[in-house]
């Protein structure tokens, strides 16, 4: 049996231990939800006083060209690019991950609707997360297209010659499970069907080569695993094979050839800039660089292969340590336990209690969370946990399990308190 000094012999042995240096973590508090808002970068704080108090407070306007705000969506994301196997001037830090759907999934179907206007169908995971579903819903609903809804092992069968666009979420939300993104964008091909991928719950967290797997277009979040702060700017990126054919729907100054000659008409940008729209929030994109720089140290520790070594590592520990020292008491285990197929988070599955057994553990300094279930049975009640690598380690992991242990044997989470339903769960 794993014991508290055998976690703490590995957190002696990690060599990513010194990233955890770079992140504020508040005293007595395990903070297991990176994979819905990750943590202040040490930096950020300064960074963002020193763009309001000296880039706007003294140049002003000048700042668009002194301080290089005008380029800073670029900027970073490249430095995205370096994390999901783009490169360079292919990414774009701007908008939310669910404008920047909406854009590369328009995009998208204008290109099918040329090539195959037979074409019909978007294919996506019935358990996809929501918004990507609704933004799909409503381009259906203006185009005359259908959204076909099926489950994981169906997905390849459902590419048929009605289907134009497949769009998945690399790692599910609610169960952890991740995609073979290389072998399901080699069968989409195969079929004539372009796909879009959702990154948000795996940028920062697991390897990924867009590139590699050839794939079409992409969106991610830059608040979860790249610790750039509550509703931080998303990313979007395009195949360069893609980019300059189609214009995508949101057509405003920054996404020009030449926004500053104010014509009457729309010229697109070259390559990935026409996917901006308009001005940029240079307040959020600071932030966002903050987190992105951790990554820059953590290159020079072994980069996404130690840190995928590292989640892996922790959510085998956590899944050992439930199943030894939880068993009797209803959890079962949504995420898959081959590493091929798991992101960077462990899902629980209890029929009862779920939500308020999160909340206990929060009020014990534990935070995870909760994602309700489908109520047909077909998708269970959900404890979430996310492992950060950055910052997470495997002592936290030892006391995590602990907390889970006593609020369930004392059956803590039954007090009132814990519930009582949140707006945020």
């Amino acid at each position: 049996m794993t014991t508290l000094t055998d976690c703490r012999a590995l957190d002696a042995r990690d060599v990513l231990r010194p990233l955890r240096d770079h992140f504020v973590l508040p005293e007595g508090v395990i903070y297991l939800d990176g994979n819905s808002l990750g943590v202040l970068p040490k930096s950020a704080a300064a960074r963002v006083a020193e763009v309001i108090t000296r880039e706007w407070g003294q140049d002003l306007i000048r700042a668009w060209n002194s301080a290089g705000w005008f380029t800073l969506p670029q900027r970073l994301g490249d430095k995205i690019a370096s994390l999901i196997g783009a490169g360079p001037g292919e990414v774009v830090a701007t908008d939310s991950t669910s404008v920047n759907l909406y854009k590369v999934l328009s995009a998208a179907l204008g290109m099918a609707a040329e090539d195959a206007p037979a074409r019909k169908v978007i294919v996506s995971e019935r358990s996809n997360f929501p918004t990507d579903l609704y933004i799909a819903e409503g381009l259906c609903r203006e185009r005359g297209y259908r959204l076909q809804l099926v489950e994981p092992d169906d997905i390849t069968a459902a590419l048929t010659q009605d289907t134009a666009v497949l769009l998945l979420t690399h790692v599910n939300y609610r169960t952890g499970a991740m995609h073979d993104m290389a072998a399901l964008t080699q069968a989409a091909h195969a079929a004539g069907v372009l796909v879009v991928w959702d990154l948000a719950h795996s940028a920062g967290a697991v390897p990924v080569d867009l590139r590699g797997a050839d794939a079409d277009f992409a969106v991610g979040c830059g608040y979860k695993y790249l610790n750039g702060g509550p509703g931080a700017p998303a990313f979007v990126w395009v195949h360069p094979r893609h980019t300059d054919r189609f214009c995508q729907p949101l057509s405003g100054w920054w996404g020009h050839a030449v926004p500053f000659e104010f014509t009457p008409d729309y010229r697109p940008a070259h390559g990935i800039t026409r996917y901006l729209c308009g001005t940029q929030p240079i307040l959020s994109l600071a932030a966002l660089e903050c987190g992105l720089e951790v990554f820059g140290a953590a290159h020079a520790l072994g980069g996404m292969a130690a840190l995928r070594a590292k989640s892996l590592a922790l959510t085998d520990l956590f899944i050992m340590l439930v199943e030894e020292r939880c068993a009797g008491h209803g959890l079962g285990l949504a995420t898959p336990r081959e590493h091929a197929q798991r992101g960077s988070q462990i899902c629980l599955s209890r029929s009862e209690g779920a939500y308020a057994i999160v909340q206990a553990l929060i009020a014990r300094g534990v935070i995870g969370d909760f994602r309700a279930g489908s109520g047909d049975g077909r998708h269970p009640d959900i404890l979430r946990f996310g492992f950060t690598p950055l910052y997470i380690g495997f002592e936290d992991v030892w006391h995590a399990v602990e907390h889970l242990r006593q609020v369930l044997e004392t059956a803590e989470w039954q007090r009132p308190e814990f519930n009582q339903k949140h707006a945020v769960t």
